[in-house]
């Protein structure tokens, strides 16, 4: 081998040993996602290389991360904005510019894989220097698996708000944080798990942390506190007629539409959107602001001289959501707060403020309506809730229509104990009864709800055993946050005087989310989809008592030792709940039955009684039981 050769191979050898201590190229995030990022055609509808002139507001978000002054960066947005390849792109910066053990947390474990295997994998894969540093899941022994992914001079661990372990022992040196605003109030036992996480980040000097959300509930949203301790960024488009600067929100954006209205559901045509300049009152189309200059403009610049910076960002300035959808989403949210309140949060990219803002009784009062009939001819299905008490049954008749909308029938009282057999006949006359129409139609109650809380648990078991064939089912109520509002029955021993007498199906209730459901419902000011109708009359029962029972809870935060939350209280001078809790159960009861309501108004509308009752008899003949009780 020549002298020259030898030199060559030494060379060579040297090249392959400090290839790994190249020093790292000087690059922000921005400009190292336009070299190396590349969008994966499973999470992105643009897939191929990154473009920051696509999406300009995310810039400034993302080269904060390498700014060394700036330690923390919260970021507030509305969905499809392209937060989350902000987060890629700062973590694929870390693996590939500045290493560093990561943690990136999401809201729960689920979350973190889902995340992972969709959003992390893919990108890895797509990237050129990042599928060089980090081994693939299914490599034998590559030290990497889902939720963990090791590469030079660092490690991501990608956890849950919920997993306390990786939260309050791994080491960190940088934290993101996903949907901040969905994370559990505490991990397990151990507390606020954002704070769990910042304490992992003690010993760098260079820590930083990153958390992203869209906003939900005013005065219990985390974002929002973040936000407003941080610089107070936003997104501010040029106005060409006075050239001053502004973020354009909701309240400046001006529309015409027309409203067609079809089998009691409104559709909408949005005819018209322009913007309307705060400074000069010119208006501006959409395309015309799109293509104007805009900028970050911080409204509290000296949080900067501690090391945060905070961006609130909503859907007006995304490429990928035009301004009339976002105006159409918000026509057909009306009436209905908890579709509202998803617009609000994920389109205007605003805080939703739950007022409590239900009408009192004397306005509850004055709502009611002469009913033409016992039962209005847009009544489909009749339902019954029943709250037992020590020494009476209360119960309500809720009739149901379309598109969520009911009437209240008759409210009603039972005196006696709930262990005698004259309560219980009493009751059956409320559910045999034949509910009458104009037209002289009837409907007889298709499910009925009972509470088996308190005293006569077993006798409310054996009585409605007894009325199963009648779909008399007895329910338990369940409070709490995340209970589902029904579920499958489970099958219950009736013991009577020590003595086991047989078993009854039991459903368990997530009365919490049915109250949500009543009072987002009694908001709705005008008539069709979810308004709720009540009778005047002295004989139905709808007077100030039955209201002030209806109006007896509120949706309130509650700060505990393990983080806030919201539940049900009762509101000052309202007693008694048990207008809500049979309003609750007769919902329930519609819900479990879940009836096709279209074939029932083209059974009920569509023939003569007749032909209606003469199918019906023929249907239970063959032992169908959908219809028996229409």
């Amino acid at each position: 081998m020549s002298r020259q050769n030898e030199i060559d191979s030494l060379n060579n050898t040297f090249v392959r040993a400090v290839k790994n201590f190249k020093p790292p190229e000087r690059l922000t995030v921005s400009q190292w996602a336009e070299k190396n990022r590349r969008l994966s055609p499973e999470s992105s509808a643009e897939a191929g290389p990154w473009r920051n002139e696509r999406t300009p507001y995310l810039v400034d978000i993302m080269d904060a991360f390498t700014d060394p002054k700036v330690n923390k960066l919260t970021v507030v947005a509305a969905s499809q904005v392209g937060k989350s390849e902000v987060e890629l792109n700062i973590i694929g910066y870390i693996i590939d510019q500045d290493p560093g053990s990561t943690i990136y947390v999401q809201p729960t474990l689920d979350d973190a894989r889902k995340f992972s295997r969709l959003r992390i994998a893919p990108m890895i894969r797509d990237s050129k220097p990042l599928r060089k540093k980090v081994s693939d899941v299914k490599t034998r022994d590559s030290g990497n698996t889902i939720l963990q992914k090791s590469f030079p001079g660092g490690m991501l661990t990608i956890t849950g708000s919920n997993s306390p372990s990786a939260l309050a022992s791994t080491p960190a040196r940088y934290i993101i944080g996903d949907e901040r605003d969905r994370w559990a109030s505490s991990a397990g036992t151990e507390g606020d798990p954002w704070a769990l996480a910042e304490a992992r980040q003690t010993t760098f000097y260079n820590a930083k942390s990153i958390e992203v959300s869209t906003p939900t509930i005013k005065g219990a949203s985390n974002i929002e506190n973040g936000f407003f301790a941080g610089t107070q960024e936003r997104w501010c488009h040029k106005c060409p007629d006075c050239g001053e600067y502004h973020n354009i929100v909701f309240d400046n954006i001006h529309f015409e539409h027309e409203v067609k209205k079809v089998r009691n559901k409104k559709t909408y045509k949005v005819k018209s959107i322009t913007w309307v300049c705060p400074s000069c009152g010119c208006i501006q189309t959409e395309a015309t602001m799109k293509k104007q200059p805009a900028k970050w403009i911080a409204e509290n610049p000296d949080a900067y001289l501690k090391g945060h910076r905070s961006f609130w960002l909503n859907a007006f300035s995304s490429p990928w959501t035009p301004w009339e959808k976002i105006v159409t989403k918000f026509l057909e949210a009306q009436g209905d707060p908890e579709k509202l309140k998803v617009v609000f949060n994920t389109l205007l990219g605003e805080l939703w403020e739950d007022r409590g803002d239900l009408e009192d009784e004397d306005a509850m009062l004055s709502r009611r309506e002469q009913y033409d009939a016992e039962l209005p001819d847009d009544v489909l299905v009749l339902t019954v809730g029943v709250d037992t008490q020590d020494n009476r049954l209360e119960y309500e008749v809720v009739g149901h229509g379309l598109y969520g909308e009911t009437w209240g029938i008759k409210k009603g009282i039972i005196n006696g104990r709930p262990d005698t057999s004259e309560v219980w006949a009493r009751l059956d006359d409320v559910i045999d009864h034949v509910y009458r129409f104009k037209n002289g139609k009837g409907l007889k109650v298709s499910f009925t709800c009972v509470d088996s809380g308190g005293h006569f648990t077993q006798e409310v078991y054996a009585e409605c055993k007894a009325r199963q064939n009648k779909r008399v089912f007895a329910i338990k109520g369940k409070g709490g946050d995340g209970i589902p509002y029904t579920a499958p029955p489970s099958k219950v021993k009736i013991v009577i005087d020590g003595k086991l007498i047989g078993k009854c199906w039991l459903y368990t209730l997530g009365v919490d989310a049915g109250k949500s459901k009543i009072m987002n419902a009694i908001k709705v000011q005008e008539k069709g989809a979810k308004y709720c109708h009540f009778p005047l009359g002295e004989d139905r029962g709808y007077d100030s008592l039955f209201f002030s029972g209806l109006l007896s809870e509120k949706l309130s935060l509650v700060r505990t030792r393990r983080g806030d939350k919201w539940q049900w209280e009762k509101l000052p001078g309202h007693n008694r709940n048990e207008a809500l809790d049979c309003r609750n159960y007769a919902m329930a009861a519609f819900r479990i039955l879940d009836p096709d309501l279209t074939a029932v108004e083209r059974r009920l509308k569509g023939q003569p009684l007749k032909t209606v009752e003469k199918k019906e008899k023929k249907k239970r003949s063959s032992g169908s039981k959908l219809y028996d009780d229409w």
